[in-house]
C-alpha cells in the first residue's frame, strides 16, 4: 500500500511551501497522520514538525445531452499538508 500517491503543485500550495515551508500531498484515504509523517520522512529525507490532513469530497455534476441526462462524479480524495522543520525544504521535481 503506498501512502503518498502525488505530491499537489498549485498556485496556493507552492506560497505556503516558500513562505510557511509546508508541502502538499495528495495521499491513501486510509493513511492515518503517524503514517503519512513517516512516508514523508522516508521518501524524501527531512524532519516533519506537523501533518494536517482533509478529506475532499467528490463533485457531482449533471448534464443535459442529446442522448438524455447524464451524471457523473470525481473521485473522493484525501490531502495531507505536512510543515517541515525550518531550513529544510521538499524538491518535487528531482523526486518525480
Amino acid at each position: 500500500m503506498s501512502i503518498i500517491i502525488k505530491p499537489i503543485v498549485t498556485e496556493k500550495v507552492t506560497k505556503e511551501s516558500e513562505v510557511l515551508n509546508r508541502f502538499g500531498f495528495v495521499v491513501n484515504k486510509k493513511a492515518n497522520k503517524v503514517e503519512i509523517k513517516k512516508a514523508v520522512e522516508a521518501a524524501y529525507g527531512v524532519t516533519i514538525v506537523s501533518v494536517n490532513t482533509m478529506n475532499v469530497r467528490p463533485d457531482r455534476s449533471t448534464k443535459y445531452t442529446k442522448s438524455g441526462l447524464i451524471s457523473g462524479k470525481t473521485n473522493a480524495i484525501k490531502k495531507a499538508i505536512v510543515q517541515v522543520q525550518e531550513g529544510q525544504t521538499i524538491d518535487f521535481y528531482n523526486n518525480i
